[in-house]
């Protein structure tokens, strides 16, 4: 079997499993509607990439590989369902390749981007194959392979898929409702989370700063069950004494009361912190130097579209943040960080993504954006739903608790904004859909106009 092609090629997850197979020596081809920042990555590999879905494409595939979002009235998907053509989920895929190796799986609602990509740079010493959700500047792509025997990936509960992995280690970050479209209520969610714990090998580290993680980790009483936190000093892993200067996070961090090391992060919030207490605890397991891990940590500026500073003029007071927070609890978590590092006015422009989980998740926006000055909100980023849930942008601006609520229709409005604007402003684009685009747009409208 060699010749494998991708359905929805330019998704993060997809590319990335796509680069892997194309390096282990496989005949790689895909399609997507849309090129992204990865398209030319593909290429440069020598993988071919179609912008139309089109039967003829898998003809002469030996595997079809399809992500949960491609629907069966998906012409490629038909043909290679009509001709005994095996399709592999995109999930499924990753898990073949994780099995084998010693897998590090992280897995939450949210956090598990920052996280793994954390624990990916940390590791780079040893060697891993890596794949992760966001770009990662450390490698500048999502996927690397690599010659030693660790193998570190998101977990992905969105469609269950994480359920085919058996990873050796795991981290979950948190449990919350989402993806209710999928799982239906918070119960059925716990349950494949409990499974995902079950089919870990050696240990689960789980935050129990996350209640109801808390409840469902430690209800299995299971010596495998290791638990982080910067609230619960009884934790396997402890982080405190935090503090905060020019920008930057110190804390210490405890392993079972015992002092193993004082630690520096560049990336703001208390929820980066949780995330990298996992990551320390498994770098030590697995031998990485305390000078290299304590430099690696420093350094670290997260993956691509995490607080990643698009425009900055100091001078001004003018910056531009793109960022994927897209539930609520993630919005809160990323604006309570920008509160302890930034002194400017802070404007954050939202994009809703999925009428599903606006509606579903409505009452949860009520105070995610309390860390914001002003909230301007523009059109629900659909990703494939129909317009079916009875929700509008109207509805999601009643429920914010914030003085300043706008929704814009017209998102070239927001660049006459910040264009506009006198200085002394961050302006925080928010999202999963595709209002990246309009935040970098705008940061090479500001190069323009101010350098």
């Amino acid at each position: 079997m060699k010749k494998i092609y991708f359905i929805g090629i330019n998704g993060i997850g997809m590319s990335g499993l796509a680069k892997i197979m194309k390096i282990k020596g496989y005949d790689v081809k895909g399609a997507d509607l849309t090129r992204g920042y990865v398209t030319e990555e593909l290429e440069s590999m020598g993988i071919t990439v179609y912008n139309t879905h089109e039967a003829e494409h898998v003809k002469d595939s030996d595997m079809v590989i399809a992500s949960s979002a491609i629907k069966k009235d998906n012409p490629e998907y038909k043909y290679a369902m009509d001709n005994g053509i095996k399709i592999v989920k995109r999930g499924e895929l990753l898990a073949m390749l994780l099995n084998d190796e010693t897998g590090i799986a992280v897995a939450g609602t949210h956090g598990k981007t920052t996280t793994s990509s954390m624990m990916s740079t940390v590791m780079l010493e040893k060697d891993p194959t890596i794949v992760v959700g966001g770009i990662l500047p450390e490698i500048g792509s999502n996927a690397k392979p690599g010659k030693s025997k660790y193998f570190i990936a998101e977990a992905d509960e969105s469609d269950n898929s994480f359920l085919y992995m058996n990873p050796i280690y795991s981290i979950i970050t948190n449990i919350e409702e989402d993806h209710l479209d999928t799982h239906g209520c918070l119960e059925n969610i716990n349950k494949s989370f409990s499974q995902f714990m079950d089919q870990t090998e050696k240990e689960v580290i789980v935050c129990i700063d996350c209640e109801n993680l808390k409840n469902v980790a430690l209800g299995k009483n299971s010596d495998k069950i290791k638990t982080y936190s910067i609230k619960d000093k009884s934790a396997d892993i402890y982080g405190g004494n935090i503090k905060v200067e020019d920008g930057k996070i110190n804390y210490d961090v405890y392993i079972k009361g015992e002092l193993v090391g004082n630690y520096t992060l560049s990336v703001p919030g208390n929820h980066n912190i949780l995330n990298s207490l996992p990551v320390i605890y498994l770098a030590k397991r697995f031998g990485v130097e305390e000078d290299y891990l304590g430099k690696a940590l420093t350094h670290f500026k997260g993956s691509k579209r995490r607080y990643d500073i698009l425009f900055n003029d100091k001078e001004l007071g003018i910056k531009v943040i793109d960022d994927y927070a897209h539930h609520p609890t993630e919005i809160k978590a990323t604006l309570q960080g920008a509160q302890t590092i930034e002194n400017e006015k802070i404007t954050v422009i939202f994009q809703p993504h999925r009428y599903s989980r606006v509606k579903f998740l409505l009452n949860s926006f009520n105070d995610a954006f309390v860390g914001a000055d002003e909230v301007i909100i523009l059109p629900i980023y659909a990703a494939g739903e129909k317009d079916e849930f009875g929700v509008t942008v109207e509805d999601l601006g009643k429920v914010l608790n914030n003085k300043k609520v706008t929704i814009e229709k017209n998102p070239e409005k927001v660049d006459e904004k910040v264009l506009n604007c006198p200085g002394h402003e961050v302006f925080m684009f928010m999202g999963a859909g595709d209002i990246s685009k309009i935040a970098h747009r705008i940061a090479d409208k500001l190069e323009g106009k101010i350098r």
